[in-house]
């Protein structure tokens, strides 16, 4: 892999939040409603505080060439890299030459990964039409990475084939720290896992990406949280993020970042780490993310040799809200507490 500048992340963090809950593992058990009030984010008054930026927020003005960046300021963001599938390849291609010409070329070949992974089982012939059009364009655009499959009766004999495209993302080394990746899947925020800004857009945003690399966003406050504690047996990710979900709502987090850090994020594995990051959506997160450590960089060693350099939010970022979810194992089971 290509050298690559790794920044340790901070030890302790002081950060400034707007408001603060602290949760246990009870809640994982048997929880009340929790009805949380949150207060508007206040920007930063003087001296360095000023600067202090979370991980999404450094991600983007690093991506739009920007010293600093605040919540709802809109900028220009280079893209890293974009996908697209089965579903909404078709229709990004038509924006695209309808917008940038029939002849056009797509601003960079090897940073568009496209995936057949929604049509491919199905024998309806609009739906494979979708996937001939994906080969059409990939052969027209000389596309780097096209993952396509041709015989359905035996996956051994389709060597591109790389399985669901969240999946393909991460295993084929295009998830990247510091990076931004879009795509046009709602759970594309799967890659925020990797320390890096990943969301879902449409079809209009990926058509006009197609021509220029670049993409128009909103910066998202960002809601932190943070669960301390070893993971009992019988808990999986999919529950801890279920239980937040749970917590905040499914609106929630509406156009926000939701960054999960702590003990028990730490001790979580990769694929772990993208079942957190997979359904921020699901509580209408723009992205999640988890802050690059040993485990991403080991999973990465032998993925890509693409140099990349990781992020952190600084100790005296701002967060809209925090929330602290305490896990304990003892005599009786697991045990947790709720509160912000």
């Amino acid at each position: 892999m290509a050298s690559s500048t790794v920044i340790p992340p901070p030890s302790s963090a002081s950060s400034f939040v707007a408001g603060k809950k602290e949760f246990g593992l009870s809640g994982f058990l048997a929880s009340q409603p929790v009805f949380l009030l949150e207060t508007e984010r206040k920007p930063a008054a003087t001296g360095s505080v000023k600067n202090a930026m979370t991980m999404t927020e450094k991600i983007l003005a690093r991506a739009s060439e920007k010293s600093e960046l605040s919540p709802g300021e809109n900028v220009w963001v280079d893209v890293d890299v974009l996908m697209t599938h089965d579903v909404c390849g078709p229709g990004s291609f038509g924006i695209f030459k309808k917008e940038f010409g029939e002849n056009a070329k797509v601003w960079d070949r090897e940073k568009i990964v496209i995936i057949p992974d929604h049509y491919i089982f199905t024998s309806d012939e609009r739906a494979n039409r979708n996937v001939d059009i994906l080969r059409d364009f990939c052969k027209e655009q000389d596309i780097k990475y096209f993952y396509d499959i041709k015989d359905l009766s035996d996956f051994k004999v389709n060597p591109d084939y790389k399985g669901v495209c969240h999946i393909a993302l991460a295993q084929e080394g295009h998830c990247r720290p510091g990076e931004v990746l879009l795509g046009t899947d709602s759970h594309t925020c799967t890659a925020g896992a990797f320390g890096q800004f990943a969301t879902g857009i449409g079809n209009t945003d990926a058509g006009f990406a197609l021509g220029t690399g670049k993409i128009l966003l909103k910066v998202p406050p960002t809601l932190r949280f943070v669960m301390e504690g070893e993971m009992p047996e019988y808990l999986l990710a999919k529950d801890l993020i279920l239980q937040i979900i749970g917590e905040i709502s499914v609106s929630g987090a509406t156009y926000k970042s939701m960054e999960f850090v702590g003990s028990t994020v730490e001790s979580l594995n990769m694929e772990e780490r993208m079942t957190l990051c997979n359904m921020v959506v699901e509580a209408g997160g723009k992205n999640g993310v988890v802050p690059a450590d040993s485990t991403t960089f080991e999973y990465l060693k032998d993925k890509t040799s693409k140099p990349y350099e990781p992020v952190y939010s600084d100790e005296k970022a701002r967060f809209l809200s925090e929330y602290r979810f305490d896990l304990e194992v003892g005599a009786l089971g697991c045990k947790a507490s709720f509160s912000r």
